[in-house]
């Protein structure tokens, strides 16, 4: 593996983390993209540890036990179990960005932009079981709660959304696109099944798709493009990174609170009642509660992408949208 060194003070923390793991105990994982690791902090937001991995972790989804990270520029995906260590390293990729993950725990669907596949991981084996071409600069996915269908954005303003059929988990197949009313950026399916949503690349737009009733979708103001999105039981959550601001709405996406976050706050992960925002331009992870409101800002490292929260073995997050947010270090190609 291709490593960088860790922060200064972080060999002296490497205990920690297997101590909160033994214990079950959730950890946010942050991506620190231009320092070749994972920043592990604890639920008040404090560095337990830093974990090293290839260069360039973009991406980071928990599937299961386990998160899957995505190094774009390196054509490969790292796998990190609960003791907060990389289990595999898989190469084969062409651009690996975005991670849907199944809710067996076992397997993941990750999109390839390069290749403009979606490929079926097996995190358990450490392996790749499956690929299907779903169209060029495939990028940001989401699975609906069945674990039927996948919605996948083709590119970072896409023109047109793939629609996947996973009902065969490792044989997915791509049965139609469709074009949203915007160039679109990203997906997300909402808990209750009902209803979809993707954010716009090009406008201050978000578009809310009601499935059950198959009509045309319901257009809701946002911040500056490109926006993310992410769910929990009865509430969507929505940043833009460019506004410095995070929005709280309910599913069918009427607005019930805007709070200031720090600008660069482009991702958004939830699970177990809290939300996690990081910032690519300053490096800070925001972590605020269901109602949209501050419980705590780190400064982490000099670029932070992404994140998601691990719990520890034996003690899996459910979590309410599988599949999201990211890739470089340059505000147009969120």
């Amino acid at each position: 593996m291709d490593r960088r060194a860790f922060v200064a003070g972080a060999a002296a923390l490497i205990l920690a983390p297997r101590a909160l793991a033994a214990a079950g105990k959730p950890v946010i994982l942050v991506t620190a993209d231009l320092e070749s690791h994972l920043v592990a902090l604890d639920a008040v937001g404090s560095v337990v540890a830093r974990i090293p991995t290839l260069q360039f972790p973009r991406s980071v989804e928990t599937v299961g036990e386990v998160a899957l990270v995505c190094h774009s520029e390196r054509g490969a995906v790292s796998i990190v179990d609960s003791a907060l260590r990389v289990r595999h390293l898989l190469h084969g990729f062409g651009e690996p960005r975005y991670t849907a993950a199944h809710p067996d725990g076992r397997h993941a669907y990750v999109t390839d932009a390069q290749r403009g596949d979606v490929a079926v991981v097996d995190v358990v084996a450490g392996r790749i079981v499956a690929r299907t071409t779903v169209g060029p600069l495939a990028r940001h996915v989401t699975l609906d709660p069945a674990a039927r269908t996948l919605w996948i954005a083709l590119g970072s303003k896409a023109a047109e959304v793939a629609v996947v059929d996973v009902r065969e988990r490792t044989r997915p197949k791509l049965v139609d696109r469709f074009r949203p009313p915007f160039l679109a950026h990203d997906v997300g399916f909402a808990p209750d099944g009902r209803r979809a949503w993707v954010s716009s690349g090009d406008r201050q737009e978000l578009a809310v798709y009601d499935r059950a009733r198959d009509r045309a979708p319901r257009i809701v103001d946002g911040g500056w493009p490109p926006q993310h999105v992410t769910f929990d039981r009865d509430r969507a959550y929505v940043t833009s990174g460019w506004s410095g601001r995070f929005d709280v709405h309910t599913l069918d996406g009427n607005l019930l609170r805007t709070t200031p976050v720090e600008v660069g706050s482009y991702n958004v992960q939830q699970a177990g009642g809290v939300v996690v925002t990081p910032s690519l331009d300053r490096g800070n992870v925001t972590l605020l509660d269901a109602y949209g409101a501050v419980r705590w800002q780190r400064v982490v490292a000099r670029s932070c992408h992404d994140a998601c929260l691990l719990a520890g073995s034996g003690a899996p997050l459910v979590r309410a949208r599988v599949g999201l947010v990211w890739s470089r270090h340059d505000r147009e190609a969120q």
